[in-house]
């Protein structure tokens, strides 16, 4: 007559059960919205052409800033080069697939890194310009660079934390990079470059 009766479980499991056997019935077709198939040595190449990108780009920035900015430039080409060591230790230590989008990131904060020590440079000419002395155009220049520098990083990091939660895949790799890469750039251009500054100032 249309009735069953199962003997056995609790009154949970049965409930379970009921709405198990009252929805598995239903057709539901499934349809591939997107397929991706990358082939091993595909894959290989894109990501030696990844680090070529990033090697390339970094001398490209380093020479622009030893020729602009010549010893202060060593300054800067010093911050670039810690500032992917700390991202590429920080990956390895957390076992991060270095992926494609994760390059991507990588080359994106190498910008980002030169840029934050223009804005420094520059707020230091103009301290000079004025006929203050070396320590003192030191300490203003990072001293009215630090919230320009902090404001662009913070806005930067909250999309890339978002991005992180919100996204997947290749996206999420993207975002961890470029997170990281935020908070190991503005390291390396506030603490790291004033320290080296400083460091020749006093000798």
């Amino acid at each position: 007559g249309g009735r069953v009766a199962i003997t056995g479980f609790g009154l949970e499991e049965a409930q379970n059960l009921q709405k198990v056997l009252q929805t598995a019935w239903l057709n539901v077709p499934l349809s591939v919205e997107s397929q991706q198939v990358i082939g091993a040595s595909l894959g290989e190449q894109a990501i030696h052409q990844g680090i070529k990108a990033i090697v390339v780009g970094l001398l490209a920035i380093m020479v622009f800033m030893l020729i602009w900015y010549k010893g202060a430039g060593v300054n800067a080409v010093v911050a670039q080069v810690l500032n992917l060591y700390i991202m590429f230790s920080i990956l390895s230590a957390f076992n991060l697939t270095l992926s494609l989008p994760s390059i991507a990131g990588m080359i994106l904060t190498i910008g980002m890194a030169v840029d934050a020590n223009v804005i420094i440079f520059e707020r230091i000419k103009e301290e000079l310009a004025l006929g203050k002395s070396r320590q003192a155009a030191l300490s203003t220049g990072f001293d009215n660079a630090f919230w320009a520098i902090m404001d662009s990083n913070i806005t930067t990091f909250i999309a890339a934390i978002f991005l992180s939660q919100l996204g997947t895949g290749s996206i999420q790799g993207f975002a961890v990079t470029l997170a990281i890469g935020v908070i190991s750039s503005v390291f390396t251009a506030l603490f790291v470059s004033r320290l080296m500054f400083d460091f020749n100032t006093d000798v």
